[in-house]
């Protein structure tokens, strides 16, 4: 997760009030990534104990990775599985793929109306 994290901070602005949500997994309560997330100012926030709809965000992507991508795929490696999963998030779903919540328009388009 640190190297995940480490990717979206050289990818991505960031913004001095952002809150990164995650669940209680070990990897994003590790000494590690929480000391990143401080370094860079960003606050940690993660869902409280057995409450599943703290994640409802990241249930609904990983609802439509599955019903989005994965059927229509079969891969002979892990590493074009990984290509392809790389593929479809960063280049489909965080940039292209419209959303309901940014008004029907991609995050790419969204993100050129408010830099304005």
């Amino acid at each position: 997760m640190v190297d995940a994290l480490n990717s979206a901070l050289l990818n991505r602005q960031i913004s001095p009030d952002l809150i990164l949500h995650s669940d209680r997994g070990c990897q994003y309560a590790s000494q590690e990534y929480r000391a990143l997330l401080t370094s860079k100012g960003i606050t940690q926030s993660m869902s409280r104990k057995g409450n599943c709809y703290d994640n409802a965000p990241q249930e609904s992507f990983f609802g439509k990775f599955k019903s989005e991508w994965l059927p229509d795929h079969l891969y002979v490696t892990i590493k074009a599985a990984r290509a392809a999963a790389f593929q479809y998030i960063e280049v489909f779903y965080n940039r292209k793929r419209s959303s309901s919540v940014l008004g029907y328009v991609s995050p790419e388009t969204f993100e050129a109306a408010h830099a304005r």
